[in-house]
């Protein structure tokens, strides 16, 4: 995910763009699905799943409604089904 998340970023310090913050939750969220997969009873982290799902959705919808040719960029580069 590291080399994906370089593809996004702007420039070489590039942390806080929207793009880059997409692209690491989207990380996170894999790593938290597979957590969850395999401890089903950890609640703590379904619910660390759901904020970062419904963060990477607040930012998607943003880059969506200002930068359309970013969002589709971004959503191409990290195969995201929207």
């Amino acid at each position: 995910m590291e080399k994906k998340m370089k593809d996004i970023a702007r420039h070489d310090k590039d942390t806080g763009s929207s793009e880059v913050q997409i692209s690491n939750l989207t990380a996170k969220i894999e790593n938290l699905s597979e957590h969850i997969k395999k401890f089903k009873k950890d609640k703590h982290s379904s619910v660390g799943l759901i904020k970062a799902v419904n963060k990477r959705k607040k930012l998607l919808d943003y880059l969506k409604k200002n930068k359309m040719e970013t969002y589709k960029e971004v959503i191409s580069k990290l195969n995201l089904r929207k």
